[in-house]
């Protein structure tokens, strides 16, 4: 069993990566385990922010790094909240805070114009100073709601609605939502490779 930590503190996200990665010989553990606290994401790109996480996480950790950055890019406001996705109604908002920031934003949008996507870039480091580290990527492509609808998820995954099952992703069973979301595809372009480079 391989033991890798997950360069991130929320609880959501341990329970989603846990289930993507289900059936390898790995076992994930979230930096709280190890009272590592988040780094500044001072990274223009999502792929600088994971690296970044990631190698923050294995120094201190001494254990290969998963970090993930993702971010909802909105059409109809040139791509924000985009690398402020997490803090758009500031630093450390709830999930609550954010949404009605967003959909204070796009009062008045029309439905036919609130395309949106979710994207996921995913970094694997063996050790903090790898100099080639695992990386890939996934999209979802959705749109906006007017409000929020469903129970499950985190995040903005009630008003992200995926058109071609007119469900939000809170109103998905996990694994429906695993196998459309921009992580579940991020993760399944990497699994295949995860191994092997963990084994180099």
């Amino acid at each position: 069993m391989i033991e890798l930590v997950l360069a991130s503190g929320n609880p959501g996200k341990l329970v989603e990566l846990e289930e993507l990665l289900a059936g390898l010989p790995l076992r994930l553990r979230s930096m709280r385990d190890f009272g590592i606290a988040e780094p500044a994401e001072t990274g223009l790109s999502f792929v600088e922010n994971a690296l970044i996480k990631a190698r923050h996480a294995a120094r201190l950790s001494g254990l290969p790094a998963l970090a993930d950055d993702s971010g909802l890019l909105v059409d109809a406001l040139h791509g924000q909240p985009g690398l402020h996705t997490a803090d758009y109604a500031g630093h450390k908002a709830p999930a609550a805070a954010n949404i009605a920031k967003l959909l204070a934003a796009l009062e008045g949008v029309p439905v036919q114009a609130r395309q949106a996507r979710f994207v996921a870039v995913v970094v694997l480091l063996r050790h903090a100073e790898d100099p080639l580290p695992l990386i890939a990527q996934g999209e979802w492509r959705g749109r906006i709601l007017a409000r929020p609808r469903g129970q499950d998820g985190f995040g903005y995954d009630p008003i992200f609605e995926d058109p071609a099952l007119g469900l939000s992703a809170a109103e998905m069973e996990p694994a429906v939502k695993d196998a459309r979301s921009h992580r579940g595809l991020a993760l399944a372009a990497l699994r295949s490779r995860l191994l092997d480079h963990l084994g180099r």
